[in-house]
């Protein structure tokens, strides 16, 4: 393992470091895509989030002064055979802890493999392509590029109110989510849809579990699309640029058989509508570049662009003896 500067040390986080934590990220989103793009809620999220211990997982770097300069945490929702790994550190001064942050999150990644049944544990990060230190650290680690998202947005002035009538036989309406039936279908809609993407499924039980354990659910934001009385598509929206007062599209999934037919723009242009009803300034959502469905069109249709876009790297991990 990589060994830290001199007189630079490494901890455990804790809830009490959610403003520095936040401070950090901010700092990194400002060098790296010109903006914050990180919340205190997100923050929290990630230390607690399912299969995400911060006692075991996670790790803060302090400088000689004891400040903190780097964090490093894993996100697998799922459970699945794949972790996602973060490692932020503090622009111009907490480069010196990207490898020795990223060693102790493989070394871990390599416990969880043997903790969760997996041998080998795919590992993937994000890099934007101005992070040269970080994509060089990543590359010598031995993870290769995969593919490539891109954070997309459009800015909402009110005049988003009203929705454009639909494509003729579309219609959009607001899950009831009070209809266990209907919630299943919805989830149902969003493994279907995604099947032949890059998408990790979930089963119902957890995709409910982690919907019930964000801090907040606005089901108004949540629409069912159908063509000619025929369940369609589904949109999932998340509080997740709420402190930023934007809204956010977590999921938008159209079935296969009602693609290219206005469903898909119906259900964003909803979405918007209900935001800016809210007086939310923006609407964002993340494109996997590599969709077959070839996504971003759509989004480009209704008049979304690329805030960002951001590279995936991979490697995998033996499990743990």
């Amino acid at each position: 393992m990589t060994e830290l500067l001199e007189g630079w040390t490494t901890r455990r986080p804790t809830l009490e470091d959610i403003p520095a934590l936040l401070a950090l990220v901010h700092a990194s989103d400002i060098a790296s895509v010109g903006e914050p793009d990180f919340t205190a809620e997100e923050v929290r999220e990630a230390l607690t989030g399912p299969h995400t211990d911060m006692t075991r997982d996670c790790w803060v770097a302090l400088d000689t002064a004891e400040q903190l300069v780097g964090w490093a945490y894993p996100f697998n929702h799922t459970g699945g055979e794949r972790d996602f790994v973060e490692v932020y550190v503090w622009p111009g001064r907490g480069e010196p802890a990207l490898r020795p942050l990223l060693d102790l999150m493989l070394g871990r990644v390599a416990e969880r493999a043997r903790d969760f049944g997996y041998d080998p544990m795919t590992v993937r990060a994000g890099a934007i392509a101005t992070e040269k230190e970080w994509v060089a650290t990543l590359e010598a680690a031995g993870f290769t590029f995969v593919k490539r998202h891109a954070r997309m947005s459009i800015a909402l002035d009110g005049n988003e109110r009203v929705a454009p009538e639909p494509t003729a036989g579309v219609t959009v309406r607001p899950v009831r989510a009070d209809d266990e039936s209907e919630m299943r279908r919805f989830h149902a809609t969003i493994e279907e849809a995604f099947e032949d993407t890059d998408h990790r499924a979930t089963d119902f039980e957890t995709w409910r579990a982690q919907v019930e354990a964000a801090s907040s659910v606005a089901y108004d934001e949540w629409f069912v699309g159908e063509v000619d009385g025929q369940w369609a598509g589904v949109l999932q929206s998340s509080d997740q640029g709420a402190e930023d007062n934007g809204g956010w599209v977590k999921n938008l999934a159209v079935l296969g058989p009602y693609r290219r037919r206005g469903v898909g723009a119906a259900l964003l242009r909803r979405a918007f509508a209900t935001y800016a009803g809210k007086g939310r300034v923006e609407a964002g959502l993340g494109v996997d570049l590599a969709n077959p469905t070839q996504a971003a069109r759509l989004y480009h249709a209704v008049g979304m662009r690329p805030r960002y876009e951001a590279d995936i790297y991979q490697r995998t991990v033996p499990a743990a003896a």
